[in-house]
């Protein structure tokens, strides 16, 4: 493929031209009459084979025609290869100031295409408009802006502070503030912003590309939640904003691509003495050695890692040091606070990294429940050879909410109980094996009683977990089943999968079906697959009072 040559505008009428139009580059822009659709200014001048100006714009949402390149020359670099398209001047705004947006909102009446969109569909999937009742007077209360708490000033085009000194006096109480996708791009304007807005404690910045320079940010008292999602921030920058917000609670970063995290003054991140939650959802970490780097963080309360792509997990302590210059009277333990953990969709496929989370010392904390994610991990999808849910339970001491739902009293009894079972039932004879793969099995069998099955007359002590009839609801859900009552049968515990679907035929008289079984779980939103049709109800962990749903083939 030839390689584009670059295009260089250097002349003295277009230059005088930028300046009327008044745009520049790596301006924040949107079309005129579309506040959703922004971008960047990446070229200004003339595009060869076409007359007069053009802009040269680097879409946000990537739908653009080309990656900045026409015809063989470069003229800008975009982000993606479709993400840069030319544009005439008349079709862009730079937007407008902080105060005509608050005028815009709450001043002005609703458009036409706001109330286009309230509608209800009608039993013929015809759009039925909806009149607001109490309509005009709460419009009436919003339009008062000095009597305003919060605003969203969100996809309105607000790219610049405006009269200076005024904000405070139009809204003094103002304590929340969203300015979602608008054209904001310096730091010394939100900080503006902020300072005129003495009671200003929430501000949520996101969609707002933001320049390198945070410098410019002042010391921001007030703030305590921030959030920056989607703005194109880098970790240097973060270690930078945090000396302008000493009394920051929540700091959400979701969508910044970051992948490390670079302290300023050492190998872990100091400062954030008030930071309770850090969201670090949708980037991109895939070593856990960088988030240990947040692990001194001495009020930290919940770490949001959702959808990244972390590997594994280890409690520090256990794992590769991260630094042995620290003295030892500026360290606590690692994590010490943290009482939610958030790790769904990501990578985490070894039960090590479900163990390690037994050493973090929060989980000894009551005030607070103990709440872990690991849902659309390989770990927790037992269709990629992860683990069901009973298994997550009974290996987390003390996990309070997994995958968001309450783990009750009952349910980690018996999700306990029936992991001894399946324990006992793979690994009878080695007990160095059983500790080595299971660490708590020793624990769990104190504590519920549980001996191994020994041959003995006795009918007394302990419990025997390895014999015994279990009580098991079935319950029909195929479509061509019809309606059948559930049906409540004791089952020796040594019966396999195989053998319970041709009981299930006899029970519910499905002769012409082929049947497929499903477990299902308090606290799991889907059923678990029973697949294996030489497993038996023990091996499965499947306990007294356990319900099977009897579902059909497709065919």
């Amino acid at each position: 493929m030839q390689k584009s040559s670059v295009k260089l505008v250097d002349d003295t009428k277009s230059n005088e031209e930028k300046q009327e139009l008044g745009f520049r580059i790596n301006q924040r822009v949107h079309t005129v009459g579309n506040t959703r659709r922004i971008g960047t200014v990446k070229y200004i001048g003339n595009v060869e084979g076409y007359s007069g100006i053009w802009v040269g714009i680097d879409w946000d949402n990537g739908d653009g025609k080309h990656n900045g390149s026409l015809n063989g020359v470069t003229y800008f670099e975009a982000k993606d290869d479709k993400s840069g398209s030319f544009v005439r001047p008349q079709n862009l705004s730079h937007g407008i100031s902080f105060l005509q947006a608050l005028e815009l909102r709450y001043k002005g009446d609703s458009t036409k295409e706001e109330e286009d969109e309230m509608y209800v569909l009608s039993a013929r999937n015809n759009r039925v408009a909806v009149e607001l009742v109490g309509k005009s007077k709460v419009q009436d209360k919003l339009s008062r802006l000095e009597d305003l708490v919060g605003a969203s000033l969100s996809y309105l085009g607000v790219s610049s502070v405006g009269s200076s000194g005024q904000i405070n006096a139009i809204v003094p109480n103002l304590e929340e503030l969203d300015l979602t996708g608008n054209l904001l791009s310096e730091w010394k304007d939100v900080g503006t912003i902020c300072e005129e807005l003495q009671v200003l404690e929430v501000l949520s910045l996101t969609h707002n590309y933001m320049a390198h320079d945070v410098n410019q940010l002042p010391v921001l008292e007030n703030i305590r939640v921030l959030v920056l999602n989607n703005c194109c921030l880098t970790w240097t920058q973060i270690e930078v904003l945090k000396q302008s917000l000493p009394s920051v609670e929540e700091l959400h970063l979701m969508g910044n691509k970051l992948k490390e995290i670079v302290p300023a003054s050492s190998n872990y991140v100091r400062g954030f003495d008030s930071l309770r939650i850090l969201n670090l959802e949708d980037n991109c970490f895939e070593a856990w050695n960088e988030i240990v780097k947040l692990s001194q963080l001495r009020r930290m309360e919940q770490l949001h890692l959702n959808k990244n792509n972390l590997n594994n997990i280890f409690y520090p302590e256990c794992g590769p040091k991260i630094d042995d210059s620290e003295p030892a009277e500026k360290c606590f333990s690692p994590f010490e606070t943290l009482n939610c953990l958030l790790l769904g969709r990501n990578n985490i496929a070894d039960l090590a990294s479900v163990d390690s989370l037994n050493y973090f010392p929060s989980l000894t904390v009551r005030f607070y429940p103990y709440d872990i994610r690991l849902s659309e991990n390989p770990i927790a999808d037992t269709g990629k050879g992860g683990i069901p849910r009973f298994m997550l339970i009974a290996r987390l001491a003390k996990v309070e909410i997994l995958n968001g739902s309450e783990v009750r009293i009952r349910e980690r009894k018996e999700s306990e109980i029936r992991y001894i079972r399946f324990v006992m039932t793979k690994m009878q004879d080695e007990p160095e094996e059983i500790k080595q793969l299971h660490p708590r099995f020793n624990e769990l069998k104190k504590k519920h009683g549980i001996e191994d099955e020994k041959p003995s007359t006795e009918t007394t002590g302990p419990r025997k977990m390895s014999s015994g009839l279990l009580s098991i609801t079935l319950t029909c859900v195929g479509a061509s089943m019809g309606e059948k009552k559930p049906l409540t049968k004791k089952l020796p515990a040594t019966s396999t999968i195989g053998k319970l679907k041709v009981l299930c035929e006899s029970f519910f008289q499905l002769k012409s079906i082929k049947l497929k079984l499903f477990l299902q779980e308090e606290g799991s939103p889907l059923p678990m697959l029973l697949d294996n049709e030489m497993a038996s109800l023990m091996e499965l962990g499947i306990g007294n009072g356990s319900t099977i749903l009897v579902d059909e083939e497709e065919t």
